[in-house]
């Protein structure tokens, strides 16, 4: 009888639909959701330019979860977005992140930033560029096929009229991101495609972490760091007179 119910709950265990929370915050957008088995059961964000996220990110958690019907001893991961991206952002979402993975003993997941932003479109040929707005004419990208695959490393780069020459040579790009608007007038090459107003979002997490989690592909809570690519710099207050 004992055999029993270890198999019933080995099998259930098995069967079971993964339920993670997904968790964005390396840009403006504050974004997050829910997925169970990789599809979203539910989704809060919200794009505010003061980088509220402090305030909204655990009201948002509440939300999503009130709106999926699940309590956190139900989830089976946390994931985070590691970056690259705003300083602030990623260290209170990665603090959010370790601190639930912490609390009720779940694995915790990272997620390539600019590979999620790159997934909100989709496309046939040529590549996608995701790009984040570093300051100045500075800015985070990658290159990615038409399967989402990384095809460059990550960089931080200035832009000029002569970037992603190589990709626009070759074919169609599609240039998106905060980082992408900038750089408007400066690439205008006419396989550029420029897509307005896409952020890294909570909502095309849930495939990559999804399948981190089946690949066991987990970080190590304690030691995990964001990914910020550039050394935080604050801003040196300007000397009275």
């Amino acid at each position: 009888m004992r055999f029993f119910f270890f198999y019933i709950f080995a099998l259930y265990n098995f069967f079971a639909l993964p339920i993670i929370l997904n968790i964005e915050t390396s840009t403006k957008n504050c974004s997050v959701s829910i997925a169970e088995n990789g599809k979203i059961i539910a989704l809060k964000e919200l794009v505010d330019m003061k980088y509220s996220h402090a305030e909204k990110l655990h009201p948002f958690i509440s939300e999503v979860m009130k709106e999926g019907k699940v309590s956190l001893p139900q989830i089976d991961a946390v994931a985070v977005s590691k970056g690259p991206g705003s300083y602030t952002g990623l260290r209170i979402g990665v603090s959010a992140a370790k601190g639930l993975a912490f609390a009720f003993d779940i694995p915790l997941i990272s997620v390539n930033t600019l590979q999620s932003l790159a997934m909100s479109i989709q496309f046939e040929s040529g590549v996608v560029i995701p790009m984040l707005d570093a300051r100045r004419m500075e800015v985070y990208s990658a290159v990615f096929n038409t399967d989402f695959e990384q095809i460059r490393t990550i960089e931080a780069e200035i832009i000029d009229e002569n970037s992603f020459q190589k990709y626009l040579d070759e074919g169609m790009v599609y240039l998106l991101g905060d980082g992408a608007q900038k750089c408007k007038e400066i690439i205008t090459h006419p396989n550029a495609i420029f897509i307005d107003d896409k952020f890294p979002s909570a909502k095309e997490m849930a495939t990559l972490s999804y399948e981190k989690y089946i690949g066991n592909n987990l970080e190590d809570v304690a030691y995990f760091e964001p990914f910020y690519l550039k050394d935080f710099i604050a801003n040196k207050e300007k000397s009275k007179l």
